[in-house]
């Protein structure tokens, strides 16, 4: 397994991450046992780096994560996050980054993860009622506990990167980075790199879509949250299956699959940058894993830039009602 390392504090990962949300909800039916085959498999593969947060589920993936890690718990580095508040509303989401919400966040975290430490803790989302000064440190605070190794942001801007930073260094910021996905290079990464911090790129399958295997909003099941994404909706599906198509293409030239592609093109973003793949099933794993092996050439790189420039997607990457909770 390739490594990578994350920030300048020490922390190295498995060029690979793999994300566990889908595998407790959003992304239609779950399963636990074939989930908890899929962490395990990942170890064996080499994977060590699992990301995991408290709103998903809620609080369920946790639960799963650290029943899936037990015994195994010194083999891989474990992130979590904490600060997005759920209510009975899937399209509702409150924010919460007050000092004591941090560290009662933690705590139960660890509870869940039965864990006496989180070796990457995020910020999930900023939260503009409580300045950034005073959340980063209460979470320094966790560090000096013991209970955190290092600190880590959401989808937070160049600015409030700045601003943590001094505070207490953050070894990464985890924000959604892909083919249709690049709002990244517009200054957050620039940012990250000038502070030395790493990049975890979230969702660089696009939810899925650029995998090739949706081909129609009635693929998704009933309670799929994707039905809820601009993206994935009316004349924006149509439009965003146009660059799945392009990817399709590329990608048998290059004897590899549409998702493999995506994914080699995310590694080839820089080696500050670890994409965070989701899958709750052992086959799609060993697939993504394969990206590993392709090689993209500077002519490559120069197509894929052509046929997914920036702002390629049709429609926004969240609902409207959950774009304002993103720090610009």
């Amino acid at each position: 397994m390739q490594r990578r390392k994350l920030g300048k504090q020490g922390l190295e990962v498995s060029a690979l991450g793999l994300g566990c949300m889908g595998m407790s909800e959003f992304y239609g039916q779950r399963n636990d046992t074939e989930s908890i085959a899929t962490i395990h498999r990942a170890i064996d593969q080499g994977v060590d780096f699992i990301d995991t947060a408290d709103m998903y589920g809620p609080f369920t993936n946790e639960e799963l994560v650290g029943k899936a890690l037990a015994g195994r718990r010194n083999q891989v580095v474990l992130a979590s996050k904490f600060g997005i508040v759920r209510t009975d509303d899937p399209l509702v989401r409150g924010i919460n980054g007050r000092p004591e919400y941090v560290k009662t966040c933690c705590d139960a975290s660890l509870r869940r993860l039965k864990t006496d430490m989180i070796d990457l803790y995020y910020q999930h989302r900023v939260d503009r009622n409580t300045p950034i000064e005073d959340t980063v440190g209460a979470m320094s605070e966790l560090v000096r506990a013991g209970k955190v190794r290092f600190l880590g942001l959401s989808e937070a801007s160049p600015q409030t990167l700045r601003q943590a930073h001094k505070i207490h260094p953050i070894t990464a910021l985890q924000s959604e980075y892909s083919l249709w996905t690049r709002d990244p290079e517009n200054g957050t990464l620039p940012a990250c790199r000038e502070l030395g911090i790493g990049f975890v790129a979230y969702s660089p399958l696009g939810r899925g879509f650029l995998t090739g295997r949706i081909a129609r909003f009635e693929d998704l099941d009933p309670d799929d949250y994707r039905r809820h994404s601009p993206r994935f909706q009316g004349e924006n599906f149509n439009k965003n299956m146009e660059l799945v198509r392009h990817v399709e293409a590329l990608a048998r030239s290059k004897r590899c699959s549409s998702a493999q592609l995506a994914l080699a093109w995310v590694l080839a973003r820089g080696l500050d940058v670890v994409p965070l793949f989701g899958t709750k099933r052992r086959s799609y794993l060993d697939e993504n894993l394969a990206s590993l092996k392709v090689a993209l050439s500077a002519e490559d790189l120069a197509e894929i830039d052509r046929i997914a420039p920036k702002g390629v997607a049709a429609g926004t990457r969240y609902p409207e009602i959950l774009m304002h909770v993103l720090d610009g």
